[in-house]
């Protein structure tokens, strides 16, 4: 015993490709974020299935996956992921958010989230990065790449929040709240076999149209996203090594 105890806070469901190749969000996360000798567990929150008060201490941080539901919404789940992302914050716990965990996040501590103005970003987009420490001290470079996968964003900041990376599309690709609390919008753990096979999903429900599709499936298939160097920030942010 004595290694570092994480949980996964997943608000989606798995997709049948993504538990077959990945072992369902959960595995993805662990595969870009678990080392060896932590222990990772996993809370089905879109279904319910939360942590109790007793348990939250035992943990020295949180993830929260995206989500196909609008973090702007009123379901039971996101009110009550609300008031755990709070206490958490109460705590200090570490908690970083992935999407709508980000917005999520931005929603639970005072800011505002909604529909973002220029609609569904999926593909790859290139973020800018603040001057903050958090990126000179790991020598993270100014600008890097990322899947997005979003039509909802963060509009208003919580108080005391600091944006940390914004894109053409999006003021606030990225927040941190305190030392202890990260938000990014896009998919630092996505592959881009993931992005496209959810691509094909969003098409099947008729979410995006053909035309937009075949776009985001030219971007992400013409270039790589930074994924070592999300890994590298996320990994030492989780665990407190900035």
């Amino acid at each position: 015993m004595g290694g570092k105890r994480f949980a996964v806070l997943l608000c989606a469901e798995d997709s049948e490709y993504v538990k077959k190749m990945y072992g369902g969000y959960f595995g993805v996360f662990v595969r870009m974020l678990g080392e060896e000798g932590e222990t990772w567990d996993m809370y089905r929150v879109a279904n319910g299935e939360f942590p109790d008060d007793d348990e939250i201490a035992d943990f020295d941080g949180f993830v929260i996956t995206g989500s196909c539901n609008d973090a702007h919404g009123n379901d039971v789940w996101i009110c009550k992921l609300m008031n755990l992302l709070r206490k958490l914050d109460s705590l200090k716990k570490k908690v970083l958010g992935i999407c709508f965990g980000h917005q999520v996040l931005g929603r639970a501590l005072g800011g505002r989230v909604g529909r973002a103005a220029a609609g569904w970003d999926i593909g790859l987009t290139t973020v800018h990065l603040s001057s903050s420490k958090l990126f000179t001290n790991l020598k993270i470079p100014t600008s890097l790449s990322i899947i997005e996968c979003h039509r909802d964003e963060v509009w208003e900041l919580p108080p005391k929040a600091e944006v940390l990376a914004w894109s053409s599309r999006t003021g606030v690709e990225m927040f941190r709240y305190g030392d202890h609390i990260m938000g990014i919008q896009g998919h630092p753990e996505y592959t881009k076999d993931i992005l496209l096979h959810l691509i094909d999903r969003l098409l099947l429900r008729n979410c995006i149209e053909e035309t937009f599709a075949n776009e985001a499936r030219a971007d992400i298939e013409a270039s790589e996203p930074d994924r070592e160097a999300w890994k590298k920030l996320c990994v030492n942010f989780l665990k407190g090594r900035l």
